[in-house]
């Protein structure tokens, strides 16, 4: 297919046309993305600061942390922004690159959820190697497998995108670039196109979503021969990384499992994996663990104490 254009920008709908709503919404999201790179940013220096760095589990949640921050961060300033904004554009090239990376970095996030549901059925089911199949070369590299996971799923979804004539229309009815509004905005048949979208995203996504929870039922049935008190604590971990996985997978499935198509509903659904699930990440991963609280407060007080030597 001939790649040609005859489009510099796009037009985003956003979230609401109504004022007073849009106001409201401007400072939600700016609260969320406040509350989003200050949690995350704290777990991520609680870990690095302390020697739960060295336990797989916390590895992969330090990691899950930076990606929650680049992955929001690719979506929420440009929509706060816009909020106050009367007319909501984006350049041509800025929303190939706002696709690439929300992919980009979705997708990795997906694999280090993988990583860590891995890392826990490894834990319960195989106590006594645990150490030995989670070494730290092994945990680099499943991040290194997740990043060319990464680029492997995102880089295709452009190339399509880009090789797409854009002639007339230039309106998403979406608050970000994403692969079906802009379909629908191509000047060409995508029913092709879409199919290919959804076996990259929508397939991939419930592929990964059915094995992570066939992991939590084998851990489930391992159980059964622990204690009560053994139970209580793999349950309450397995319970947050479910939590985590549902709230990511549940929305995002929804939308890319289907027919290539774009509802208004698709923006709410957005909401949950672009900024609800990187926000209560942080606080289903610590609510109930004792460990992660205590480095918390041990990293607060050393910068306490940091800044009262400093004055």
């Amino acid at each position: 297919m001939e790649c040609q254009r005859n489009i510099s920008e796009f037009l985003l709908m956003g979230l609401s046309s109504k004022q007073n709503i849009e106001v409201f919404c401007f400072m939600f999201f700016l609260l969320c993305y406040f509350t989003i790179l200050s949690w995350n940013l704290l777990i991520l220096f609680s870990i690095r600061c302390s020697s739960l760095f060295d336990q797989p589990m916390y590895y992969f949640l330090s990691h899950l942390a930076s990606m929650d921050i680049c992955y929001t961060s690719c979506v929420t300033p440009k929509l706060i922004g816009d909020l106050l904004a009367e007319r909501k554009t984006i350049s041509y090239t800025n929303c190939m690159l706002q696709v690439f990376a929300m992919h980009f970095f979705g997708m990795i996030e997906i694999l280090i959820l993988t990583a860590m549901a891995f890392d826990r059925c490894v834990a319960i089911c195989k106590p006594l190697h645990y150490m030995v199949i989670m070494s730290r070369n092994r945990c680099h590299v499943f991040m290194l497998v997740s990043c060319v996971g990464g680029v492997a799923h995102s880089f295709p979804q452009v190339i399509m995108l880009f090789c797409l004539p854009f002639c007339g229309p230039n309106e998403l009815d979406h608050y970000y670039c994403d692969v079906f509004p802009l379909l629908k905005v191509a000047c060409t048949d995508t029913y092709i196109t879409g199919v290919l979208m959804v076996a990259n995203s929508g397939t991939v996504s419930f592929v990964i979503f059915v094995l992570l929870f066939g992991s939590y039922a084998i851990i489930l049935f391992t159980l059964r021969n622990y204690s009560a008190e053994g139970r209580r604590k793999a349950l309450s971990t397995c319970g947050s990384h479910i939590s985590v996985v549902t709230l990511f997978f549940g929305p995002s499935i929804f939308v890319y499992l289907r027919p290539p198509s774009t509802f208004p509903e698709d923006k709410i659904y957005a909401l949950f994996y672009t900024i609800i699930a990187p926000m209560l990440n942080p606080l289903i991963y610590t609510l109930r663990n004792t460990e992660m609280k205590s480095a918390i407060k041990k990293v607060w007080c050393q910068m306490t104490f940091l800044g009262e030597k400093h004055k």
